[in-house]
């Protein structure tokens, strides 16, 4: 008996040797890796624009990386902004997402279990905007009146802000909530007094205009999060390491001069005009605005971004963005690829540090 049983262990280690090391490391891999993005383009269509991550989808970059080892990389694009991503994550049908900083910090605060492990973009321009035969100056002339953003989305956070700098709050609107899209046509048959949006073609069309211009307004609007699942990073923490490497790659190559215009023509893809990412980015110091960053002016805004979301009753609970942040994949990447220097860092009041930035290139090669 002892003898069969030594002779079956025997032939049991022989045939686990000759199984192929690619399907020992295939049972540590996913077989998809899912991204949601918390926006579509016109129509609905699957394609963003104004974001290093959404080049990265139009350039196919994480297709790419994950082709040699058989994963499928999905893209699930939602109309329904961050509210609708929240949902689908609930669900379990999203592994990795950007988000602006409202409808993540609800995520979070309801319980949602996910890691944020780089900075999607910040300094975003904010712009509020009224029909073309609006007779109001400023936004205090619009007291009483009815204007739109889309709920639960970071541009309600950004709508507080701004009437806050104007001694306003909601109390002081008919405030309703519209999609990106459908808040440009109530511009343009006058159902609404104003909103924030995207001023440049329904100025063109000639059916809206400006009264607040904040192109270089670094307060409104609070830097976005991309995050993973907390079951996925436990389970895949070598996959997590391999995305952030990707993206990182890809804000690099999205703030090279040399790949600007070519990537306003990409963005257009979305639908949104290669005039209108002209307009918005040309002179932009797209180091700044397309930078990864988890730096002394993330933590900060984000911070405030939880608080405000308290303040406005956006919230009910609160929520420990020290804990919510996992810096050590951006960190790795940025040491890995050289990069370190690469983009220029802020202080909690979003001034630039002075002696980061300055890098050029990668000091290493890829």
């Amino acid at each position: 008996m002892k003898q069969l049983t030594q002779r079956l262990l025997l032939a049991a280690s022989v045939a686990i040797s000759f199984i192929p090391l690619s399907t020992v490391f295939a049972a540590d891999n996913p077989t998809v890796i899912r991204f949601g993005v918390p926006s579509a383009g016109e129509g609905g269509r699957p394609k963003a624009g104004g974001s290093f991550n959404a080049t990265a989808h139009l350039r196919g970059v994480l297709e790419e990386e994950f082709k040699k080892d058989g994963i499928k990389v999905t893209w699930t694009f939602f109309p329904g902004a961050g509210p609708q991503l929240n949902e689908a994550f609930s669900n379990g049908k999203i592994d990795f997402a950007s988000h602006g900083d409202l409808p993540a910090i609800v995520g979070r605060s309801t319980g949602l279990k996910h890691k944020v492990i780089f900075s999607a973009g910040r300094f975003t321009s904010a712009y509020f905007v009224v029909p073309a035969d609006s007779t109001a100056k400023n936004i205090r002339d619009l007291k009483g009146k009815t204007i739109s953003i889309f709920k639960g989305t970071n541009g309600q956070l950004a709508l507080g802000r701004l009437l806050e700098k104007h001694g306003l709050s909601e109390k002081d609107f008919r405030v309703i909530s519209q999609d990106t899209f459908s808040v440009r046509t109530s511009l343009a048959t006058g159902d609404i007094d104003g909103t924030i949006t995207t001023p440049w073609s329904l100025e063109a069309r000639g059916v809206a205009k400006r009264i607040y211009d904040g192109r270089n307004d670094r307060t409104t609007y609070g830097p976005s999060v991309f995050w993973v699942s907390e079951d996925f990073e436990k389970k895949y923490p070598h996959i997590v390491q391999r995305v952030v490497d990707t993206f990182v790659k890809q804000a690099y190559w999205s703030t090279l001069e040399a790949n600007r215009d070519n990537q306003y023509r990409l963005w257009a893809q979305s639908g949104i005009p290669y005039l209108d990412y002209k307009r918005e980015w040309d002179g932009v110091n797209l180091k700044e605005k397309l930078n990864p960053s988890l730096d002394q002016y993330f933590y900060a805004a984000t911070k405030k971004s939880v608080q405000q979301a308290k303040s406005y009753r956006l919230i009910r609970r609160d929520v420990d963005v020290d804990n919510w942040v996992e810096p050590k994949y951006l960190k790795v990447s940025l040491q890995k690829l050289g990069l370190e220097n690469y983009w220029p860092q802020f202080d909690a009041n979003a001034k630039q540090i002075a002696g980061t930035g300055t890098q050029t290139k990668p000091t290493k090669a890829w």
